[in-house]
């Protein structure tokens, strides 16, 4: 393998037929180019998904309530189902154990002032729960907690922007801001990797909205976790069988697909990986497609070596070398044209996917790449199919009686 008179015969080969070697290697390394830069999108594409996400806890579940669509057990259509303590207590009573974390949600807008700054900004009254599902990650003091529920208390978290808009330079930990007309004393300032919007909130406990406005026990929304011991398949029957035992206790109708409403990530990470792994099905058959065009083409260039090079050959057999040594230089041959070629398609492809980055984010591609273990299998199909292609050709040189051989114009 490392004989140095073996390469020089190889690269003077490879050099009285230099169209064709690159032709040869550029059908491989245009095959590698492609595959590489269509996985690279895919991955982008899976990124994308991702994102949506990171700002949330992925084993999430949204529990929202509407309007019936149909009468029910003597109760009326369009009647309003509305979320009360009681039913945040049942699903976390009820479903101990695949329960990991749940909170209310109450929403609201309001004008919030400091000194002479003000701005509108929502409002989400929430458990303190609520922070592990959204993965809120605090700057400075500290979130809503059990004391806050309890007490009722006119404590509130803001977001890094909520502080930087109304604050200015000043730090907002333990300042009192009006909203709405009432003083709250700020116990936390957070960060969201969710974006600007994420970070223009203000978080308060679920009571102490339900005492100022309004004096009920009302709910928005309910979110849970799932035990993350749950696989897909698992999570996606309990987000089912919540929203059934919610129309039992509502009395609404099962086949009724409006009045409650359980969104699970379960489903949405199901559903966009089955698109995935078929987006990934065809990217692969391209790729291969393409790169086994190219590695045709090494078989082609390796037949006309052989066919120009019979006489050489059947010199070789009559002074003694053996069929093995002769599908040996031949197999070289073909595998180091495959590998140079498919290594500069990878490169490009790499280079390419680079400058991509993030300029394709507004068609769901986001951070486009293919990691280190995709290289190495790569660099292995490649030499196999070099293998592969070289073999054929290989093997009709090694067959070549010297007799023939010499004859052959």
């Amino acid at each position: 393998m490392f004989d140095r008179d073996r390469w020089r015969e190889i690269f003077e080969a490879i050099g009285k037929n230099k169209l064709r070697t690159f032709l040869s290697g550029f059908t491989v390394a245009l095959g590698i180019l492609i595959f590489t830069i269509l996985l690279g999108l895919g991955n982008g594409l899976l990124n994308s998904f991702l994102s949506s996400f990171v700002d949330d806890a992925q084993n999430i579940i949204f529990i929202r309530g509407g309007n019936t669509s149909k009468a029910y057990k003597g109760f009326q259509e369009n009647r309003k189902i509305q979320f009360k303590n009681e039913d945040f207590e049942f699903i976390k009573d009820n479903y101990k154990g695949k329960v990991e974390f749940a909170t209310p949600r109450i929403y609201r807008d309001g004008l919030a002032k400091y000194k002479k700054e003000s701005g509108n900004y929502s409002i989400r009254a929430v458990h303190p729960d609520h922070q592990y599902l959204e993965k809120t990650i605090m700057m400075k003091g500290r979130y809503v907690n059990e004391e806050d529920i309890k007490k009722q208390t006119k404590n509130i978290v803001i977001g890094r922007l909520v502080e930087k808009d109304l604050f200015k330079s000043e730090d907002a930990l333990g300042k009192m801001l009006i909203v709405d007309g009432i003083p709250y004393k700020i116990i936390g300032v957070f960060q969201d990797s969710g974006g600007d919007n994420e970070e223009r909130i203000i978080y308060m406990s679920y009571t102490t909205v339900q005492l100022l406005f309004g004096n009920n026990d009302y709910l928005d929304q309910i979110n849970i976790s799932y035990n993350m011991a749950m696989s897909t398949e698992q999570a996606i029957a309990f987000s089912k069988q919540i929203e059934e035992d919610l129309k039992e206790k509502f009395k609404v109708a099962p086949d009724d697909q409006s009045a409650i409403r359980v969104r699970s990530f379960a489903e949405d990470i199901k559903e966009t990986m089955s698109i995935l792994r078929g987006i990934y099905l065809i990217i692969f058959v391209i790729g291969i497609g393409t790169l086994i065009s190219g590695v045709i083409g090494i078989g082609n260039i390796m037949t006309f070596s052989v066919k120009e090079r019979t006489k050489e050959l059947g010199i070789r057999k009559a002074l003694g070398a053996s069929p093995r040594s002769i599908i040996a230089m031949v197999l070289q041959e073909s595998v180091l044209i495959t590998s140079i070629a498919g290594y500069v398609g990878l490169l490009i492809g790499i280079l390419t996917l680079k400058i991509i980055g993030n300029s394709l984010k507004d068609f769901f591609i986001l951070n486009p790449k293919v990691d280190t273990n995709v290289i190495i299998i790569a660099t292995m199909i490649l030499i196999f199919f070099g293998l592969l292609a070289g073999y054929i050709p290989a093997r009709r040189a090694a067959k070549i009686k010297p007799i023939i051989a010499l004859r052959d114009e």
